[in-house]
């Protein structure tokens, strides 16, 4: 009996440092690892594709084979015995879409807007291709240069010859891009700067980062933008107050920068003391530290919680509308309330053209960070 169980033990033994069987590789393997793994995930799977049976179809009829395509007013629109049950009214888009881009913005001095928008997407290009050659000299041009051409193209120097075109008049898709790429840019740096002077060792450093960051971080952004659109110019002579997209620009990187913060704080605190301590031990002083070996790391360790940030900054650029900016989805909500296109269809039509808009750009801006990511990760293993 005793040796019958010295055997079983081995056995066992040797059966349990066997190592596993070998994945199935190929496309069965993927489904059995990924959506057939356990009695829950199959399940769920087959609702997920009963789901998509039955709405994709749905929605191919409703937003493409339905759909109005070309029309001059509602009439096109609306149910007739030639179309019964009429799909997404694109033909509302087709002739608002100047308006969705451009807001009241001159047709005649158009050209301006895009060219801002070509050298905009030059400039991200050329920062976002990390294989592009003279990055140093792109980073120079998309926040020195383009700032100021940017001024220059939409606002109108009359030296120059270029008339003078009142914020008041800008929206659509313009405003959208401006709101968003002026936060996006100011708030990184401010947030950096709020977070180290969180963990300064001054005291009166410390509190007033720390007091900014949490009165900013506690009140929601409608505050600020009422408070920097409304509050400010009672406060200020007339003719020093602010115009009212500068006063939107101010509002929303100040409040994007104070959550900004610690974003960054979270990656500074997950550096090792180590980092710091050989830094100090070579004698670098504070700022190189900061920047040549504490900063790059943590920026690293945040970069999924920094692109949140800016999509959710993206997306809170519709809340400018509240002081009377007109935005891209401003747009759209203005132009669905023209009688002359008064149908069942065209408020949804407006808004999927703006879900399409919010969703690429959002989509890009994740897609290109998971992309440095990996890239970060492979150059971390080598």
């Amino acid at each position: 009996m005793a040796a019958t169980a010295d055997r079983f033990y081995l056995s066992t033994a040797a059966a349990q440092r066997l190592p596993p069987p070998p994945a199935r590789a190929g496309a069965i393997g993927w489904l059995r690892a990924n959506l057939l793994s356990s009695p829950g995930n199959i399940a769920l799977t087959v609702i997920c594709i009963v789901a998509i049976v039955w709405v994709v179809p749905q929605l191919l009829r409703f937003f493409v084979f339905d759909a109005v395509w070309s029309g001059a007013d509602r009439s096109a629109c609306l149910a007739s015995p030639e179309n019964p049950t009429p799909g997404a009214c694109w033909a509302f888009v087709r002739v608002w879409l100047n308006y969705f881009v451009y807001g009241f913005y001159p047709a005649a001095l158009r050209w301006r807007v895009d060219l801002f928008f070509v050298a905009l997407a030059f400039g991200i290009a050329w920062l976002a291709w990390l294989g592009a050659p003279r990055r140093d000299i792109g980073a120079f041009y998309f926040f020195i240069v383009l700032p100021i051409l940017s001024f220059v193209l939409l606002s109108g120097v009359p030296m120059l010859g270029l008339a003078h075109v009142s914020t008041s008049l800008w929206g659509g898709v313009l405003v959208t891009i401006v709101v968003a790429t002026v936060g996006i840019v100011v708030s990184l740096p401010l947030g950096i700067l709020w977070a180290l002077g969180r963990r300064s060792e001054t005291a009166v450093l410390r509190l007033f980062s720390v007091s900014f960051i949490e009165f900013v971080r506690g009140v929601p952004l409608i505050t600020v933008l009422f408070m920097a659109s409304v509050m400010l110019p009672l406060f200020v002579p007339e003719r020093f107050a602010p115009d009212k997209l500068l006063r939107a620009l101010i509002g929303v990187a100040l409040f994007a920068s104070a959550y900004m913060a610690e974003v960054v704080r979270g990656g500074l605190v997950a550096v090792p003391r180590g980092q710091y301590e050989a830094a100090q031990a070579l004698g670098l002083p504070y700022w190189r530290m900061m920047a040549l070996i504490i900063l790059p790391q943590a920026l690293r360790v945040t970069l999924p919680n920094i692109v949140n940030t800016f999509i959710g900054l993206f997306k809170d650029t519709t809340l400018v509308f509240v002081v009377g900016i007109f935005d891209f989805l401003r747009t759209i909500e203005a132009a669905r309330a023209d009688p002359h296109w008064a149908t069942p269809v065209t408020s949804v039509t407006g808004y999927a053209f703006a879900a399409v808009f919010y969703f690429l750009c959002c989509y890009g801006m994740s897609r290109y960070a998971h992309n440095v990511e990996m890239r970060l990760a492979r150059a971390q293993r080598r």
